[in-house]
Parts: structure tokens; C-alpha cells; sequence
């Protein structure tokens, strides 16, 4: 007689959630960074350094004292009594020489102008008007030599010198750094390290796994917001602390930019290494795309400088709308809601630019 064995359930396997995988690959990727450590250089240090360099560069200074060349003559003496006793004689250093002296001088950039006295109380000035410098020497010594005259200004007028925190250069330059680290954090980080895999051959590993696509480059982008907080902190802190910047805006609606501003370079980072095979390739491919910004996009100086039939296109630029919105936060404390175009920019970059990748991927 046979006895009917038991039958044995065998429990099915746990399920993972929607968002597991993507958990996953966003942890490995985390771990993978660990084992670069001249992303802690490049991405923490470098802007450090280079706010560092530029902000002793541009730092506030006594005014220029400006060198001025008195050809020897009659009325040499008396133009350089004038200027020493103008209230402006502090920033004004003359000297007498001999003319071929003076005019080597001035050749060389050693002096900004030469005065050379005509004989007839009168004097006349040598000045190089390509030369900026040269230009305001001329208004200052003859302003100065005009007044130890004796000229008596119709009008009184007064002057004081301002230079708060918020109108300096280093103000001004924080966020552009800010935003262009951004930049490189998300070309470089996502592009580069995409290529890199594809050389590897480590997308064909992936690609044999039941690991969604979307997946797979969200964890990649994802993982550049990591580094983004601490950048954030790192270079703002750095600004506050080292030049006593002012923080105007509010801390939530900066990181909210930020993070925007990651995303949507992230995107672009994507599409640039979504087809490209060399490290070669993807290289000249994102120093393409973020060239017209490193120039255009207002880091290093105001993109208004440019001609105004080009700044609908300027404004167009991801770089521009995040630099411009960093700015109006952290130095003049504007809402989340002041910034809704720029906002706009940059989601509209970001969205496109991820929906293309995902559909042009190439995994080989």
C-alpha cells in the first residue's frame, strides 16, 4: 500500500518593488565613485581653489595710483608743483624726464601719459586711447592740474566709495562657479562614465539583465545629486566664510535650483554619450555643447555684455537660465516664483534631453 506523501509548498520568491532596481543601481554607482578619488579634486577642490585664486585676484584694494611722465622744460617744475598739491596729488606719481625717456616709458606701459608743458602756461598730453588706462589718466591729471589752477566747480558734487558684500566681483563669481561645477559634474560625471562602461563592455552585461532602462539612467543621473548637496555647501560655506558673501535667498529654493539644474545637465550629459562609442568621441562632443556656455552663459563675467540681438539665444541656454536664477536667490533673496521662466528652461532641457537619450541609447 502506498502512503501519499505531503505535498511541500514551496514559497514563491519575495518580489521586488517598482523602485528596487533603481535603489540598486543608484547604491553601486555610489560605491563606484568611492574608488575615484580625483572626483573629490575635481569636483570639491578645484572650484574651491579656483573662487580661491579669483577672489584674491579681484579682491578690494587702495585705488590705483596712476604714473605719469613730465617731459623736462620750461613749466616742468611748475606742472609737477601743481599736480603734488591737487587733492588728487595721493593717487597721481610723476615724474620729470628727459623726453626720449618719457616717451620709452610710456611705449613700454610703464607710465599711462605724458605731460609735456608748451612753454605758454598750457600743457599737452600724450595718451594712448587704446589703452583704457591711458584714457582715465588723461581725465584724471588734467581734472587735477585744472584744479590746483584755481578752477572752481559751478556745481559741488561729493563722492563716497562703496564696496558691500553683494556688489563685489567674488559675489558675483560664487554662483557662476556654482552653476558651471553643476555643469561639469553632470556632462562629465554622467557622459564620461557612460562611454566608459560601453568600452568596457559593461552596458552588455546590463543589457542581459531584467533591469529597465529608465532604470538604469535615472540611478545614473541620480547619483550626481549626491555630490551636488556637498558642493553646494562646500562652495557657498567657502564664500561665506573666506570673503563674508551674503546669502540673501532661501537655502530650500537654492537646492531646489541646484537639483533642477544637476537634472537637467544630467539629461544632457545622457544624450551627448547616448551613441558614442570612444572616450575620444564623447569628449569632443561635450566640450562642444558646453563651450558657447563656459563663454556665453554669464560664469566669469555678465552675459549682458554681449550684443542685445543675442540675448534671446543666451537666455535660451540651460548655464544661463541656472546662473542667472542662483544670483537672483542667493544675492538678492528672490522667491521660487521670481524664477519661473529659468525654471521653465531648465525643465524643458532636462525633459527633452532625457526623453531622447532613453529612446537613442545604444547599450554595444
Amino acid at each position: 500500500m502506498t502512503v501519499a506523501q505531503p505535498t511541500r509548498t514551496i514559497p514563491a520568491p519575495p518580489r521586488n518593488g517598482r523602485w528596487s532596481g533603481f535603489r540598486h543601481l543608484l547604491m553601486a554607482r555610489l560605491l563606484e565613485l568611492k574608488r575615484e578619488p580625483e572626483v573629490i579634486f575635481w569636483v570639491f577642490g578645484f572650484p574651491v581653489l579656483l573662487a580661491l585664486g579669483l577672489g584674491i585676484a579681484f579682491r578690494n584694494k587702495p585705488a590705483d595710483v596712476t604714473p605719469v611722465a613730465i617731459v623736462a622744460g620750461p613749466g616742468a617744475e611748475d606742472a609737477l608743483s601743481l599736480l603734488q598739491r591737487s587733492p588728487r596729488g595721493s593717487s597721481i606719481r610723476a615724474a620729470v624726464m628727459v623726453e626720449p625717456e618719457a616717451l620709452q616709458g610710456f611705449r613700454l606701459g610703464k607710465y599711462d601719459l605724458v605731460v609735456v608743458p608748451d612753454g605758454k602756461d598750457g600743457f599737452q598730453y600724450r595718451y594712448d586711447p587704446a589703452r583704457p588706462e591711458s584714457v582715465l589718466s588723461r581725465a584724471e591729471v588734467d581734472d587735477a592740474l585744472q584744479t590746483a589752477a584755481g578752477r572752481k566747480d559751478p556745481v559741488p558734487t561729493s563722492a563716497v566709495a562703496s564696496s558691500e558684500p553683494g556688489s563685489r566681483y567674488i559675489d558675483f563669481l560664487i554662483p557662476g562657479l556654482l552653476g558651471m561645477n553643476l555643469m561639469n559634474s553632470g556632462m562629465w560625471g554622467i557622459g564620461f562614465a557612460l562611454v566608459d562602461m560601453r568600452q568596457r563592455k559593461l552596458l552588455k552585461r546590463f543589457v542581459g539583465t531584467p533591469m529597465r532602462r529608465s532604470d538604469f539612467l535615472l540611478a545614473l543621473t541620480s547619483s550626481r545629486l549626491v555630490l551636488m548637496l556637498i558642493e553646494i555647501v562646500l562652495l557657498l560655506g567657502f564664500g561665506v566664510l573666506a570673503f563674508h558673501m551674503r546669502v540673501l535667498g532661501s537655502v530650500f529654493t537654492i537646492l531646489l535650483l541646484a537639483t533642477i539644474g544637476a537634472v537637467a545637465f544630467g539629461g544632457l550629459g545622457l544624450l551627448t554619450a547616448s551613441r558614442a562609442q570612444k572616450l575620444e568621441s564623447v569628449s569632443g562632443l561635450m566640450n562642444l555643447v558646453m563651450m558657447p556656455m563656459w563663454i556665453f552663459s554669464g560664469v566669469f563675467f555678465s552675459s549682458e555684455r554681449f550684443p542685445a540681438m543675442l540675448q534671446p539665444l543666451i537666455k535660451l541656454l540651460p548655464l544661463t537660465a541656472l546662473n542667472d536664477a542662483l544670483r537672483a536667490t542667493i544675492l538678492q533673496g528672490a522667491s521660487l516664483g521670481a524664477q519661473s521662466g529659468r525654471l521653465l528652461v531648465l525643465l524643458l532641457w532636462g525633459g527633452i534631453s532625457f526623453a531622447l537619450a532613453l529612446r537613442w541609447f545604444r547599450w554595444t
